[in-house]
């Protein structure tokens, strides 16, 4: 079981999908961390071993600024509704799970 923490830009529906997957997934909006910066939205993932689902790049450039071993799962996948990017996502899973299995601190999903 990984623990996610899924960013402001992408759907609700999404953490409830890593869920169902048998994650720990949290949605920033859940948390109500909706409107807060990148480094704050960094520092929690970081102190609950986390992985930062994002669309947002400056999260794959603190993997490479920042000294905490935070791991980023950055989607590339272009503006979409909610079932298509579950269904992108779904087709990648398997590669993405060997991954994080394998320690990747950045993953990028195109």
């Amino acid at each position: 079981m990984i623990r996610f923490l899924v960013d402001n830009q992408l759907p609700v529906a999404l953490a409830r999908w890593l869920r169902d997957k048998g994650h720990e997934a949290e949605h920033v909006l859940e948390l109500g961390l909706a409107q807060s910066p990148d480094p704050l939205i960094w520092r929690r993932a970081a102190e609950t071993g986390a992985v930062i689902v994002s669309k947002d790049e400056d999260f794959a450039k603190l993997t490479i600024l920042r000294p905490e071993a935070v791991r980023v799962l950055w989607l590339r996948i272009g503006n979409c509704r909610s079932k298509a990017l579950l269904a992108a996502l779904e087709g990648v899973w398997p590669e993405i799970m060997r991954e994080l299995s394998g320690g990747a601190r950045l993953i990028e999903v195109f």
